[in-house]
């Protein structure tokens, strides 16, 4: 059998238990991807990573897996990895420097890492992919499935590799009383729901996706970047301005994420993501 050195980091959090937990498998060379995706079936987290020789213009390239599909581009992992690696200083040369760009299917990502005066990495910004939109097709089947008869902005689907539907709700008190109906969500391919409420710099997310073989996230990094986008564009928020949002209360494990969606006149410019993630676990796997 052979052996694979992984980490698992609780990210969008300081606080161990909480936030949402990736297992980052170190050095995967020589994993084919069927084997891949029975090790994150094996994990049963949400994403699960396997870091390989970068192959292009970055410092390592990955790829993600949930326990049912493969993706192009995920937050929460992405992060969690930045901060493992620089955290175990994996690479060597990572510890003098403080950024690392990371190549995944969606092209190369860079990570700003925040240090602390000691030297340790615990938090992380990211500069994701700029998604793509467009209105959502199938509202009224997510709005049935979700409990809902209307949202509070257009359902309008987000991409930056998963794909991102954004449902708005009047405040937190009905984002916290859904209770969705995951067979119905389950017969949407390829998306994930996501409900907000909130105002100002300060907004609440839970995400249900069956189809990406999640129920309820804790924190969904890729949706947070596209969640700044969709505010920014109906005149919730300005562009240029963090926001935090808050997920993951309802399952009991608290997260929270910072972002901010920068535009020129002509076009979005920039997508930033933030978050701090703390290693909770780390082991040997025998295959």
């Amino acid at each position: 059998m052979d052996t694979y050195e992984y980490a698992v980091a609780d990210v969008f959090t300081d606080v161990p238990l909480e936030g949402n937990p990736t297992a980052v498998f170190l050095d995967s060379a020589g994993l084919p991807p069927e084997r891949m995706q029975q090790i994150a079936q094996e994990m049963h987290l949400s994403e699960t990573v396997f870091v390989l020789p970068a192959e292009a213009d970055g410092d390592v390239r990955v790829r993600i897996f949930t326990p049912v599909n493969e993706l192009p581009f995920a937050g929460h992992p992405t992060l969690g990895t930045a901060i493992v690696l620089g955290e175990l200083n994996v690479l060597g040369e990572l510890q003098a420097v403080d950024t690392l760009r990371m190549e995944t299917a969606k092209g190369t990502v860079q990570f700003d890492l925040e240090r602390t005066p000691g030297g340790r990495v615990g938090a992380a910004s990211m500069w994701q992919p700029i998604p793509t939109w467009e209105p959502y097709e199938q509202t009224d089947e997510l709005l049935a499935g979700l409990g809902l008869v209307a949202s509070t902005l257009p359902v309008e689907v987000y991409n930056n590799g998963p794909r991102h539907v954004f449902v708005g709700l009047d405040g937190v008190a009905a984002l916290s009383a859904l209770e969705p109906d995951q067979r119905v969500l389950a017969r949407l391919p390829d998306m994930a729901a996501n409900c907000f409420a909130g105002s100002g710099s300060h907004w609440r997310l839970r995400m249900f996706s069956p189809a990406y073989g999640v129920v309820e996230d804790a924190a969904t990094g890729s949706a947070a970047g596209s969640l700044a986008v969709h505010l920014a564009r109906h005149g919730l928020i300005g562009f240029g301005e963090w926001i935090e949002i808050v997920q993951g209360v309802e399952i009991g494990r608290p997260s929270t994420m910072r972002a901010r969606a920068c535009r020129t006149r002509e076009r979005i410019e920039s997508v930033q993501v933030a978050g701090s993630a703390v290693i909770v676990a780390q082991g040997t796997l025998h295959v």
